[in-house]
């Protein structure tokens, strides 16, 4: 899930760049710092703005100076039991390794619905059920998180497709739109949104 987040962060600032745009410097380097990075438990997606930036502070024994600056920022948190898109990044014997944005998941064999098995034949790797899914390198997954594993800086998931919904998503849906028995036309499902907002934007 997404949250947005008061944050705190101690810059250090070297005197070469003391002077009246110093604010614009401790900004860059914040986002230079925090953007795209995990702290184990969340990642940092962007900054919105830095609201509080404190007055600088000399470091005894150097001339560097600290600021403390005061942020808000897009985070996203995975949390178990969410369901997320994903592309798989390999797939082998014990499983199929996908990446949600920055986070990897591993989907074991046994989170795999049993009539999508392992075909060590084909190539490239892949499962199929002989028949339109096929999951291979690039493929596309829905997938519900069934934990998540945190270290310093990074996080880990193991994920299921094995529940209804979920799996093999083919993104290039069909809409058809009836009136009566008679078919009126056809549209991606992504062109059809995109005229929707374009139209609510007018």
């Amino acid at each position: 899930m997404y949250f947005l987040y008061e944050l705190e962060r101690v810059i250090t600032l070297h005197p070469s760049f003391f002077g009246p745009r110093v604010k614009e410097y401790l900004t860059n380097r914040l986002l230079e710092d925090v953007e795209g990075t995990c702290t184990g438990q969340y990642y940092i997606i962007c900054v919105m703005d830095a609201y509080d930036i404190s007055e600088g502070r000399v470091v005894p024994g150097s001339a560097v100076a600290e600021y403390t600056v005061h942020y808000r920022a897009v985070v996203w948190r995975p949390f178990k039991g969410e369901t997320v898109d994903a592309i798989v990044s390999s797939v082998n014997r014990m499983g199929v390794f996908a990446e949600v944005g920055p986070l990897p998941v591993f989907v074991s064999s046994h989170l795999i619905p049993p009539d999508i098995k392992w075909d060590p034949n084909a190539t490239p790797p892949q499962y199929t059920d002989n028949g339109e899914q096929v999951i291979e390198k690039g493929t596309h997954l829905r997938i519900k998180l069934m934990g998540t594993r945190s270290d310093v800086g990074s996080m880990f998931a193991i994920g299921s497709i094995k529940e209804d919904f979920l799996g093999f998503e083919n993104f290039f849906f069909q809409v058809v739109i009836r009136r009566t028995d008679n078919v009126l036309g056809l549209c991606d499902l992504s062109n059809c949104v995109a005229s929707h907002l374009r139209g609510m934007a007018v």
